[in-house]
This record gives C-alpha cells, sequence and structure tokens, in this order.
C-alpha cells in the first residue's frame, strides 16, 4: 500500500535532508567514488574508473595473488577554521578508497597498463591463456 510522506516518514526528511544527523556523513557520498566500468575485448579487458578530485599521486595499483587493487587517498586540510569562521558543511570527500578485482593469477604487473587522466583511471588487461591441465588419457585394456 502507498503512504503518503507525511506519515512514512519525517516530515523534515525534505527540508533537513541535506544535512548531517549523525549518521555517517560521508555514507551518502561514498557510492560516488570509484564507480567502474569495464569493457571486454578480443584481447582483454578495459576498465575506467571514476576517480574525480584525485590526482596521479594519490592513486596506487598493486597485482597480488591475482587480484588488482587500486588504493586512492586524499588528506584532509588540519585547518577546520579560517580567519571568517568554521566550516559548517564539507561534502568533498576526504579519506581512503579501494576496490579490488580478480584478474587471474597468471598476469603480471608488466601485462597491465594504467594511466590517469582527467580524473579517471584506464587500465588495459589483457587476456591470457590459463595453462591447459592435461586432460586424463583413457587406456584401452584388452581382454
Amino acid at each position: 500500500m502507498l503512504m503518503p510522506r507525511l506519515i512514512s516518514g519525517n516530515l523534515f526528511d525534505d527540508w533537513m535532508g541535506d544535512f548531517p544527523t549523525g549518521k555517517d556523513f560521508f555514507s551518502n557520498h561514498d557510492a560516488d567514488i570509484m564507480k567502474t566500468d569495464v569493457k571486454e575485448s578480443d584481447k582483454g579487458f578495459e576498465m575506467e574508473i571514476d576517480l574525480p578530485g584525485f590526482k596521479k599521486e594519490d592513486v596506487k595499483a598493486t597485482l597480488e595473488d591475482g587480484y588488482l587493487t587500486i588504493n586512492a587517498s586524499r588528506s584532509a586540510s588540519n585547518d577546520e577554521k579560517d580567519e571568517d569562521g568554521k566550516y559548517i558543511r564539507k561534502e568533498r570527500y576526504e579519506g581512503n578508497c579501494s576496490r579490488s578485482f580478480y584478474v587471474g593469477e597468471n598476469l603480471t604487473d608488466e601485462d597491465i597498463h594504467a594511466k590517469f587522466e582527467a580524473g579517471t583511471l584506464k587500465i588495459d588487461i589483457p587476456k591470457k591463456q590459463t595453462p591447459e591441465i592435461e586432460k586424463q588419457k583413457l587406456i584401452a585394456i584388452e581382454g
């Protein structure tokens, strides 16, 4: 059953919805960070990861045990107050974020190519064939 907004929620949700309410202030912003598009081609995979506001120096990519992990961090200014007053709201992301993708254990760091430009990390991951395990051979038994 559909309920009117005033009955199902708080009267002040829309009016005060943009102000922090004691919950984790950045929880709504986390969903906007590191959105990733993955495109498959015959040769491999192309990934584009959105990292708006980050610099190349803030981003690190590592490959370990078949997992490609992207870490990005941006530190906050220690100044919470300037000569004009103090911040009552900060919406720009400050902190660390990380994402991991399984790419296979047969890839090396030399196989993966990454480029950062205009707030987007572009990564090319080749498809590498895994060495085939020899299939069980059936031996004919005479008799």
